[in-house]
C-alpha cells in the first residue's frame, strides 16, 4: 500500500510539474504585456514670439472694447453727435470763409456722380482693403510663419486700426465741421438732407484714417517679421488707402484737409501700434575708465607729456 501511494505521488509530480513550470514562465510575460503603457508623448513647447511682446489679457479686451465703442457711437450718432456745425466756416452774414486749398481741391475733384464715389469708397475701405491685407498676411504666415503667429499679427493690426477709428470718432464729434456738400446748401435746406445727423462730422475723414491705419499696421508687422511679401503689402495697401481718401473728396463728403489729416494720423497710429509691441533688445552695459599715461620723446630735445583718455569695456550695438 505504501508503494502504491508512492507511485501515485511520483506520477502526480511528473504530470503537474510541467504545468506549474509553464505557468511560472507564461504568467510573468503575460502580466508584463498587460501592464505595459505606451511611451509618453513629449509635450509641445509653448509658443514664443521672437519679434513682438503682447499680453492677451490686455490686447484682446482693448481691441474688443474699442470696436464695440466705435459701433456704439455710430449707432447713436443721431443722439450723441453734433446737431449743428461747430466749425461752420461762414460769417454771421453768410459769407463763405472756407480756406482756398480746400475750396480749390473740391472744385477739381468732386465728381459728377458723388453718390457712386461714396459707395465705392465704402467698398474700398470696408471690404477690398481689409480682405487684401488679411489675405496677404495669411500668405506670409503660410510660407514663413505659423497659425499662432498669424493670429498675433491679426490682433496687432486690428488693435491699431480700432484705436485709430476711436480717436477719429472722438475728434469728429468734438470738432463738428460741416461736410462740403452741406456747406454749399442754403441754411433752409441743410436740415432736409437725409441722414442729417451725419452732416457735421467732416473733420477728419474716418474712412481715410481707418484705411491708412490698416495698411500701415499690416506693412509694419510684415516688415518687423521679415516677411518676403512685406514690400507687396506696402505697395498694395498704401495706394488702396489713398484711393479711399480721393474717393471721399470725389463724393463731396470731405475736404482735402480732412483726408490729409486722416492719412497722417491713421498712418501714425498704424505704425506705432505694432512698433510699440516689438521686443526691445537688452541694453549692453558699457563701462568707461579714465586713463592717464605719460610719454617721453627721444632726441636732442627730449620732452615728457601726459595723455588723458577714456577706455571702455563692452560691445556697442
Amino acid at each position: 500500500m505504501q508503494r502504491t501511494w508512492s507511485l501515485f505521488a511520483g506520477i502526480g509530480v511528473l504530470c503537474f510539474a510541467p504545468v506549474v513550470q509553464a505557468e511560472q514562465v507564461l504568467l510573468p510575460s503575460t502580466s508584463s504585456a498587460l501592464l505595459a503603457t505606451p511611451a509618453a508623448v513629449p509635450a509641445r513647447a509653448p509658443y514664443q514670439d521672437a519679434v513682438f511682446q503682447y499680453d492677451l489679457r490686455v490686447d484682446l479686451p482693448v481691441t474688443g472694447i474699442g470696436l464695440a465703442a466705435w459701433i456704439t457711437t455710430e449707432l447713436l450718432k443721431s443722439k450723441i453727435g453734433p446737431t449743428g456745425c461747430i466749425v461752420c466756416e461762414r460769417t454771421e452774414d453768410g459769407t463763405d470763409t472756407l480756406n482756398g486749398l480746400d475750396a480749390g481741391v473740391r472744385r477739381l475733384l468732386v465728381s459728377g456722380n458723388p453718390e457712386f464715389a461714396n459707395q465705392l469708397s465704402n467698398v474700398t475701405a470696408f471690404a477690398l482693403l481689409p480682405v487684401t491685407m488679411v489675405g496677404l498676411g495669411a500668405l506670409s504666415n503660410y510660407s514663413q510663419g505659423s497659425v499662432k503667429q498669424g493670429l498675433i499679427d491679426l490682433l496687432l493690426v486690428a488693435e491699431a486700426t480700432v484705436l485709430a477709428v476711436d480717436v477719429n470718432q472722438l475728434v469728429k464729434y468734438t470738432v463738428g465741421r460741416e461736410r462740403p456738400f452741406v456747406h454749399v446748401l442754403p441754411a433752409s435746406e441743410k436740415a432736409l438732407v437725409p441722414n442729417a445727423a451725419d452732416n457735421y462730422v467732416s473733420f477728419y475723414s474716418g474712412h481715410t484714417a481707418m484705411s491708412f491705419a490698416l495698411a500701415t499696421a499690416s506693412g509694419t508687422v510684415a516688415s518687423l517679421r521679415g516677411y518676403r511679401l512685406a514690400p507687396v503689402i506696402w505697395v498694395v495697401g498704401i495706394p488702396l488707402a489713398t484711393l479711399t481718401g480721393v474717393l471721399r473728396i470725389n463724393a463731396d463728403r470731405h475736404y482735402f484737409t480732412d483726408v490729409l489729416t486722416g492719412a497722417v494720423l491713421g498712418s501714425a497710429m498704424g505704425f506705432l501700434g505694432p512698433w510699440l509691441h516689438r521686443k526691445q533688445k537688452s541694453p549692453t552695459a558699457i563701462s568707461l575708465y579714465p586713463v592717464v599715461t605719460t610719454a617721453r620723446s627721444s632726441g636732442p630735445q627730449s620732452s615728457t607729456g601726459v595723455m588723458v583718455g577714456l577706455l571702455w569695456s563692452g560691445a556697442l550695438q
